[in-house]
């Protein structure tokens, strides 16, 4: 399959490396596109247009505010097989099909993680009901990451989970890398253990099929150290910190 990516930002960057494809790429900053194309072994297209005529799945990573400028240059190009795969964020899927009439559309919100193939997706599928099609991206998309296909109104709360989790993982990590430092450990042995021990702790979780409670009842001892810790996390706020997170990400659109 002939992969295409239109936008070569950060995102389609992400997705590029992680398939590890001789993908086609088009940006309107020539020498992105360019340098993207030559890290992954794919060639820098002349036009839109000339990537969805080479291509069998089409990457929409542009800004999402150009999605009719860029259609119209593309969507001419579109046939009855071509595969559409926007990660516009914030349009919707009836927008994007809107744009592309004739392709099988689907909209997907990965977070930065599929470049190193430990990615998160959200698929909303196309509902004109192409199997095949669908088999494809779905494949496609299996190996940079673990797939949620989910309903269009769940997209927006589930890129509040995945898409921001990098940056809450980096911040957690820090905050807990500082206090190690406080007590008295070196700053690059904080770092190693601290990656370490959230590492361990992440496996552990997903062996028990994420029982957080059971996880955590397992390593706390009644009036042990652990339970002060926690009682401590608890006592400064942090579930609540967690709530407004998300609902500042919500507020602030997909």
């Amino acid at each position: 399959m002939q992969i295409g990516f239109i936008g070569a930002g950060n995102m389609a960057g992400a997705m590029a490396r992680g398939l590890g494809l001789p993908a086609r790429v088009f940006d309107i900053d020539a020498v992105r596109a360019q340098t993207l194309a030559d890290e992954i072994g794919g060639t820098a297209a002349a036009s839109n247009a000339d990537v969805v005529a080479a291509s069998d799945l089409v990457v929409l990573c542009h800004k999402p505010a150009q999605l009719t400028a860029v259609a119209q240059d593309a969507a001419p190009a579109v046939t009855s097989t071509t595969i559409i795969v926007s990660l516009l964020g914030g349009v919707a899927l009836a927008d994007v099909r809107g744009a592309y009439p004739g392709a099988r559309v689907f909209r997907i919100m990965p977070n930065t993680a599929v470049g190193i193939r430990a990615g998160v997706i959200g698929l909303v599928d196309d509902d004109a009901g192409d199997p095949a099609a669908c088999a494809a991206v779905q494949d496609l998309l299996s190996t940079v990451g673990e797939l949620f296909v989910v309903p269009e109104s769940q997209m927006a709360a589930l890129t509040a989970v995945s898409g921001v989790a990098p940056a809450y993982a980096a911040l957690v990590a820090e905050a807990q890398i500082d206090a190690a430092v406080r007590a008295g450990i070196p700053a690059p042995v904080a770092a190693r253990l601290v990656g370490a021990s959230l590492a361990g702790g992440v496996a552990i979780l997903r062996r028990q099929d994420m029982d957080t409670l059971g996880v955590r009842r397992a390593v706390t001892s009644p009036g042990g150290v652990t339970a002060r810790g926690l009682a401590a996390l608890e006592a400064g706020g942090l579930r609540a910190a967690f709530d407004d997170a998300m609902d500042a990400v919500l507020g602030g659109g997909a």
